[in-house]
């Protein structure tokens, strides 16, 4: 009998124009977690689809429970065979209840009808064995992305699955629901199930993984032992290359010069933001640190004018002005990187092209008309400063890497010409290779002229890529930090202070 529970046996996938999986392989014991890691664009994501059944494999097999499978024509024949996948992208169904979210396609009857009672009850077993405590008959609207990640979790469990797929599981979660997440992980670890964990966090890898498995351009690297490999080994087995340096080189400094000024900031919903000041200097980075519901993307969504303002000032090169929506925002030279790209950010049925270039769509009209002569060149040379990977500028978005859609937004702002750029969590889960280009870019931005703004939750990256750091806590301002004196225990205490 196999010590496997599955093999992936150089599987094969070609889209237009991209090899994208390349004789890649992955081979998982029972009862293990196993890390998939690599860049963006290494094929991880087409690999699971290709298990789960969103995908057909061009060549190649899997062996499953020790049985030939020549194809998993789709996601129910997937989930009947006792495979599930929790996608980084969550899409539940907003306005109804977190019941119907976790059974839908599979509801509980009675004489042909929809047996809430029965769906209720077991939704409430279901909770309990993972220790999620959340009233099952509220809308998913109501509750945050963590508790979402977690009843998507439950939700993958409820299957009784035997591999459990989970794509950056922690990308939503504070610091003390990723330890209950582990929890949960050890307890389906324990019970015998197998868990493909998918992330760009090495710290989480290392301390949950027993196995891993590094991919690259598509191919298979190697497998490894957790315990026998650092963040330095997998850094380089995923890039090729040795780097030495988390973040690039910085050769310019931040001028005396306030581009920006905010004063007194307070946001019109009365739980958000209060009383927020800060200036905004010429070259200069200025990262906003803080915890989860310490309002740091509401501010800077009210400063590009997306929420409503209460009172407050607002100086660009020392000119009051008035942001009250995003044509505003743009016309005073100010850009918006979102936090969450799949949902505000790209438009995934448009091509790579119309995402690039459609908030500077005024430059490139004529007589009202579009002018494709001029759109495609600025596309063009946009993405190609920026390394962006893609067959063609007519590629849909939304067949990118996450890395390269982050790239393609960052190209589209660019071509606005704004001079102060806002950067709300620029990296999430992004590989550390794109990370080191998204970072080149700022500190290039930086060389002309331009200012700033980045909300990261990442400390390392805070601290790496920051001139100053703004802490936030429930809303308010309770410190800023200059580089000289970066220190993590000081930020930390900073983004708990919270208020009495």
């Amino acid at each position: 009998m196999s010590q496997y529970l599955l093999e992936m046996n150089d599987i094969v996938k070609r889209f237009p124009g991209v090899l994208a999986l390349d004789h890649a392989n992955l081979k998982v014991r029972p009862g293990t977690v196993h890390a998939l890691m690599g860049e963006n664009g290494a094929g991880k994501s087409t690999l699971m689809k290709c298990l789960f059944g969103l995908y057909h494999p061009d060549e190649g097999e899997i062996l499953f429970n020790g049985q030939r499978i020549t194809d998993i024509p789709n996601t129910k024949t997937a989930l009947n065979m006792g495979i599930t996948m929790i996608h980084q992208e969550l899409h539940p169904i907003r306005f109804r209840s977190i019941m119907e979210n976790v059974w839908i396609g599979r509801f509980p009857t009675k004489f042909g009808f929809v047996d809430h009672k029965a769906m209720y009850d077991k939704t409430v077993a279901l909770f309990k064995s993972i220790g999620l405590e959340v009233d099952p008959r509220i809308e998913a609207r109501q509750v945050s992305a963590s508790t979402l990640q977690l009843v998507e979790i439950a939700r993958a469990i409820s299957y009784d699955a035997k591999i459990i797929i989970m794509d950056e599981p922690t990308s939503s979660l504070t610091e003390n629901e990723v330890d209950y997440l582990f929890k949960i992980i050890n307890k389906l670890r324990d019970e015998g199930r197998s868990i493909i964990y998918i992330s760009h966090k090495m710290e989480e890898i290392l301390k949950i993984s027993d196995d891993v498995t590094i991919m690259r351009d598509g191919k298979y690297v190697g497998t490894y032992a957790a315990k026998d490999i650092d963040q330095d080994f997998i850094i380089k087995k995923m890039v090729g290359r040795d780097m030495s340096n988390r973040f690039p080189v910085r050769d310019t400094k931040p001028s005396d010069e306030v581009v920006l000024e905010v004063k007194d900031f307070t946001a019109a919903n009365p739980r958000s933001f209060k009383d927020v000041s800060f200036q905004l200097h010429r070259g200069e980075i200025l990262g906003i640190g803080g915890l989860v519901g310490a309002q740091r993307t509401e501010l800077v969504e009210t400063i590009f004018g997306l929420r409503a303002l209460d009172h407050g000032e607002l100086y660009k090169n020392g000119k009051k002005i008035v942001v009250n929506n995003v044509r505003d925002a743009k016309k005073n030279g100010i850009a918006l990187l979102t936090e969450e790209r799949r949902q505000n950010g790209i438009f995934g049925i448009l091509s790579i092209l119309d995402n690039t270039v459609i908030a500077a769509q005024q430059s490139f009209a004529k007589m009202g008309i579009l002018d494709d002569a001029k759109r495609e060149p600025a596309a063009a040379s946009s993405c190609k400063e920026l390394n962006v990977k893609t067959p063609n500028l007519e590629t849909p978005i939304k067949n990118l890497s996450g890395g390269n859609q982050q790239k393609v937004l960052i190209a589209r702002w660019l071509l606005t010409n704004s001079d102060i750029i806002i950067f709300d969590e620029p990296t999430r889960g992004i590989d550390v290779g794109a990370k080191y280009e998204i970072y080149t870019l700022m500190l290039d931005q930086l060389k002309q002229g331009k200012s700033i703004i980045m909300i990261s939750s990442e400390m390392p990256e805070l601290m790496g890529m920051s001139d100053r750091i703004m802490v936030m806590c429930e809303g308010h301002v309770t410190g800023f930090v200059d580089k000289d004196h970066f220190d993590q225990v000081e930020i930390m205490r900073l983004a708990s202070s919270f208020k009495k």
